[in-house]
């Protein structure tokens, strides 16, 4: 790799690393928020929040690197175009196809890390994330202890605490337990806390008495504790089994499914339209970098705008990754369908090698580059009046 490649590779680099760290911060963001909640109730600190929600990164990545990619390269080359580099380069005799390549290295560095997000780290992100899910939801102390709330765990069984601290303690607990139609229990705690182990999910109360009234009694018995466990196991829903879902599996589980897999049974063609979708997703950065390079590699002078090259790149990209969903969504009933997204592909990269090689200008047509002109130059005078 020479002097100017290496350059162009670093420069594109370095903004596709800039570009897809910021999209992904913020719609990581946007995802995060929703959990948060969730979180806050469990009385976890931040780091343990930040740690479940980024598991949703690598997925996240997955999506968004193709489109970092693809702002980096217009960039770069709106960039070496704006201060003529591409011309000096093409007037030193330097083809198309050199500056071109380039901008290759860095879409197969690209590819390799969708590669390998794909088939493994976006399916471990998400099992992880089911997997934490799971056990919340399995675990009656996620939806009892919300501060502040009369909540009946069962029937004849009602709870309530004041507050919960962010170390997990309990403060100002209140426990009503009916169940027993000969007796009625009452405990009232200052503190407590909550133990999970071996033998089930428990709540340590410290400090505090228990009120047993018999029916046939006409005064309570009112015991003073420092340490009582109440089991709340036995209100808990038992252990619950992880099903994963066809986007939760690895690369080789939809290649080689297991015959006797439930959801393989019922949805095989889900498992077939995922699997292309995996398959496909690394050629799209090359595709992105083909259809980039096709309208806005060419050398032009300054006086010839970009605007159009620039409208046509990114509805060519538009326009391909719609086929690709299209074909992903309808191919899962129909399988002839998931050939679209390879036709488009192949089309992308035929056409592209073509106008690359040829060192063509791709341009549209006269008549919708002066109307697109007309209706920006309208805009301009409008806002150039306001």
């Amino acid at each position: 790799m020479g002097s100017i490649s290496r350059y162009i590779f670093r420069t594109t680099f370095s903004a596709f690393t800039i570009v897809l760290v910021s999209l992904t911060a913020v719609i990581w963001v946007t995802q995060a928020l929703r959990d948060f909640d969730l979180m806050t109730n469990q009385g976890q600190g931040i780091l343990v929040f930040v740690g479940i929600t980024g598991l949703i990164v690598p997925l996240l990545i997955l999506v968004i690197a193709p489109i970092a990619l693809l702002i980096a390269v217009a960039h770069v080359l709106n960039k070496l175009s704006t201060d003529s580099e591409i011309i000096v380069m093409n007037s030193a005799g330097m083809s198309p196809w050199f500056l071109f390549r380039a901008f290759m290295t860095v879409a197969l560095v690209v590819s390799l890390m969708v590669t390998a997000i794909s088939a493994y780290f976006a399916p471990k992100g998400l099992r992880m994330l089911r997997d934490w899910l799971t056990e919340v939801r399995a675990n009656v102390v996620s939806n009892i202890v919300q501060p502040g709330r009369f909540t009946s765990i069962e029937s004849n069984v009602m709870i309530h605490i004041r507050e919960r601290r962010t170390n997990g303690e309990l403060v100002g607990i209140f426990l009503d337990d009916r169940r027993n139609p000969n007796e009625h229990i009452t405990v009232l705690s200052e503190t407590g806390e909550l133990l999970d182990n071996d033998n089930g999910t428990y709540l340590v109360l410290q400090k505090g008495i228990v009120q047993r009234h018999e029916i046939k009694e006409r005064d309570p018995a009112i015991i003073k504790f420092e340490r009582y466990a109440f089991d709340l196991s036995q209100f808990a829903g038992g252990p619950q089994s992880v099903k994963y879902s066809i986007r939760e599996r690895y690369l080789w589980q939809l290649m080689f499914p297991d015959p006797k897999d439930q959801f393989y049974i019922e949805q095989p063609g889900q498992f077939r339209a995922e699997l292309h979708d995996r398959l496909v997703a690394p050629l799209y950065p090359f595709a992105f970098v083909v259809i980039a390079f096709t309208y806005l590699g060419a050398p032009r002078t300054t006086r010839q705008s970009r605007t159009m090259s620039m409208i046509g790149a990114v509805s060519g990209v538009g326009l391909l990754r719609l086929t690709g969903f299209v074909s992903i969504v309808f191919g899962a009933n129909t399988p002839w369908m998931l050939s679209l997204q390879y036709v488009a592909l192949l089309f992308a990269f035929v056409f592209g090698m073509i106008v690359i090689r040829r060192g063509l200008i791709v341009e549209p047509p006269a008549f919708l580059a002066n109307w697109m002109t007309a209706v920006i130059d309208r805009f301009n005078r409008h806002f150039a009046t306001q």
